[in-house]
Order: C-alpha cells, then structure tokens, then sequence
C-alpha cells in the first residue's frame, strides 16, 4: 500500500493558484513586498533577479519569538499561504528580532493553561512544524542568534540551516524536567544519530555555530570579518544573508525537479533501499513530461542558462 499512497503525494499538482497579501513590515526592502500574516509573523515576497524566493519572518521581539497560540497560528496561515504560492521556489525562515531565532515555547502562556488547552496547543505546534516539514519548496534556516528547545526543533524542520556568528543551539528540555516535545529527538536523531541526540538531549547542552557544522546539523557558518561591508551595518543577520546565497544557487534551476528531488529525498531515510529507488522512479517520472525538462536540453545544446517556468 505504501508506493500507491506516495505516487499518490507525488503526482500532487504543482499548478496552484498564487495567494497575494498586503502589509509593511518595519525593514521593508527596496527588492521585496511584505505580507503581513499576523503582527509576529511576515512574508516577505522577493523580486527582481531574486524573483521566486520567499523569506518567512518572525517578529515577537518582546519575548523572543517564543512559540505562542497567537505566533503559531499566525505561522501556520502563513504556511497555507506559500504552500499554495506557484511561484515560490525557495522559502527562507528568519528572524528579526536581533540576537535570536527563536526562544522555544512561550512558557509563561504554558503557566496559564489547563491540562486541555496544553494538550491542543502541541497538537496545533507540531502540526505547524509538520507542515513547514512538508513544503514542496526546499526551505532554509537562518540562524542569526538563538535556537533553544522548540526553536532549534523548528530549524530542524527546515531542509537546510545556515548559521551566523550569535548562532546558539541546544535542547534544554530535560533541565527543566520535560523533554523535547515537537519532533525534536526523531528529526535530530536522523539527522545525526542516535549516539550524538541522546549526548546533547542528555547533557542539555548548548553549542554555537561551529560543533553545530562539526556534528552535520547546520549546513554552513558564516563569520563576523566575512560579510562586514557597506551593505552589513552588523553582525545580527549575516546568517540571513548567507541563507540569501544559498537560495539564489537553488533558484536558477528546474522548480518540478527539486521540489520531486526533495520528495524523494525525504522518503529516502524512512523507507527500505528497494522502496526508496521506487519512490525516486515515480519522483523522477513527474519530470520526464514536463516543459522545462525540453528546456534543460535546448539550453545545453544552445550553450546558455535555461529559464525555467516550473511546468
């Protein structure tokens, strides 16, 4: 039953209808529109060459992004949002409140509810984090700052993660009696193994940017000396504009084909090896009739860059 259901999420249509918003956002860019979903969280739509990349904003700043019913609502329209944006080919998850990404659960609202309301709010959390999980464009983390408990889960829900120099990581759950709550030992111990999750869950350690490239959980590290120029004041979103790179090298090519490559991928580590290639077969066989496959070997033959229309 396993392969009809995947081909099933595989031959979903790519051709949905784009949702448009409206509002500011306090840095608003000469080279990008803003949306603001809630007043904590932003999309912000790019243009211009970076046309096709979307940045995903959170701003709580009086308590550090910590993971509110309001912030997390306000997320998951958002989600819905991109999600059904057909122009959107990569989404990048940033915040702008200066020193971190986000603090984890809003424990302090958590004092105010009952055992019922706690019990809903996990379910409404993790589902959020499932669906920025499931979003067919590749998704990228920039990690300007802290990223405790459920804010380094929610980085882990990210196809890649980029981190600055303030970049702090950890799960201090169990310092607090509890343990990690939204996904966070699962996704980390396939991103790292069972040995090296249960060292940082056990000790409830804290580790910057660089055990964090050492261990394979961030992708990329940025430094203070790399980036200072006239166009960064400082060293608060150097992880941002790191993440920016790496979304303009994922931009150039075929929409259809990464967003299957990443579908295949993600199944790849929980299905056996003989399924695994049979998902890649029905993945790569949602490319063979499409346009941009015709593109790909015109531009080849023709010696210039294709341009792709995601069809």
């Amino acid at each position: 039953m396993l392969i009809p259901l995947l081909f099933r999420r595989a031959t979903r249509s790519l051709s949905l209808p784009l949702v448009q918003t409206s509002g500011s956002l306090a840095m608003q860019c000469k080279w990008a529109t803003t949306g603001a979903v809630s007043d904590e969280v932003h999309v912000v739509r790019h243009s211009g060459a970076d046309r096709g990349i979307l940045t995903l904003t959170l701003h709580r700043p009086k308590a550090k992004n910590a993971l509110s019913r309001d912030l997390v609502s306000g997320f998951r329209k958002a989600l819905e949002e991109i999600r059904n944006d057909r122009e959107a080919r990569v989404v990048i998850l940033r915040s702008t409140v200066p020193g971190v990404f986000c603090a984890g659960a809003d424990l302090k609202e958590r004092a105010t509810m009952s055992p019922a309301e706690i019990e809903q709010f996990l379910y409404s959390m993790k589902t959020s984090f499932k669906e920025l999980e499931s979003l067919p464009q590749p998704t990228i983390a920039a990690l300007d700052g802290a990223a405790l408990g459920g804010g380094f889960e929610l980085s882990l829900c990210c196809d890649l993660r980029v981190a600055g120099p303030r970049a702090v990581l950890g799960l201090p759950e169990t310092s607090l009696g509890i343990i990690p709550g939204a996904g966070g030992t699962l996704r980390l111990t396939r991103l790292i193994g069972p040995s090296q999750t249960k060292a940082l869950v056990f000790t409830s350690r804290r580790f910057g940017p660089y055990p964090a490239l050492s261990m394979g959980i961030v992708n990329d590290v940025v430094e203070s000396a790399e980036c200072m120029d006239e166009k960064s004041m400082d060293d608060h979103s150097l992880g941002y504009e790191r993440a920016l790179e790496w979304a303009r090298e994922i931009l150039p090519n075929g929409p259809v084909a990464v967003r299957m490559a990443k579908r295949s991928i993600d199944h790849a580590s929980s299905v056996d090896p003989a399924t695994g290639l049979d998902i890649e077969q029905l993945c790569y066989a949602q490319v063979i009739p499409t346009e941009d496959r015709l593109e790909g070997l015109r531009a080849f033959k023709e010696k210039r860059k294709p341009v792709y229309k995601g069809c």
